[in-house]
């Protein structure tokens, strides 16, 4: 189902199945959100890695081999189901991405995150990103309807977002739950001009998150 802000302009697309995320190839949307929960496995998994204190991992792997690179890379923890879960899991949103994209490599970022890494809202120079959390807060955005293009970028250099103007009510805010796979258009998709505007989220001092973002890197 589309919910529509502007359909002229920019759209969001949510649907309880993968495909819904080919809906990324309308000119009118520039967000699709598959709505979908983890496995007990991967939670379970993701829970004790993130007490990890500092991890990650950042490669372009072929998608012939993803899932022999996610697991060697992804530490034991005594949990192996957990351990194969979580690599079956990224194999498969990293298949989907490539197969829907015509990649033969994928960029993946799998990083433990105890700060907020992109606090201002802003749009990405790329063509399109696949982000989905598997433990914390999930990744905000703002639906057409509610931004004001104006002032992003250098325009609000040094004024917080809730000060810019950028939005005017913090309700029209939307964020993604843990789970949720998001392919996310930016301005780098045929010279796009409306790319998805979006942020981090800001994060406590004892939180944490883990986080997958896949790009193309063909």
């Amino acid at each position: 189902m589309a919910i529509e802000s502007d359909v002229e302009l920019a759209s969001t697309y949510y649907d309880y199945h993968m495909s819904g995320l080919a809906e990324i190839y309308q000119q009118s949307v520039n967000l699709c959100v598959w709505q979908r929960d983890l496995s007990d496995d991967v939670i379970r998994y993701t829970a004790q890695l993130i007490k990890t204190k500092h991890w990650s991992m950042r490669t372009v792997v072929d998608i012939t081999s993803i899932h022999n690179e996610i697991y060697a890379a992804l530490p034991s923890l005594a949990d192996e189901n957990g351990r194969l879960a979580l690599t079956e899991d990224i194999t498969s949103v990293a298949t989907l991405f490539a197969d829907l994209f015509e990649l033969e490599n994928v960029g993946i970022r799998l990083s433990i995150l105890d700060n907020t890494m992109c606090p201002r809202f802003h749009t990405d120079n790329l063509p399109c990103r696949l982000v989905t959390t598997y433990s914390g807060q999930g990744t905000e955005w703002l639906p057409e309807y509610a931004v004001d293009r104006s002032k992003l970028g250098h325009v609000s250099s040094g004024i917080a977002d809730h000060e810019s103007g950028i939005y005017l009510n913090k309700s029209d805010i939307q964020q993604l739950s843990a789970g949720e796979v998001a392919l996310m258009k930016g301005a780098g998709w045929d010279d796009y001009k409306r790319p998805i505007v979006h942020r981090s989220p800001e994060i406590a001092s004892d939180e944490k998150r883990l986080i997958l973002t896949l790009d193309f890197a063909n």
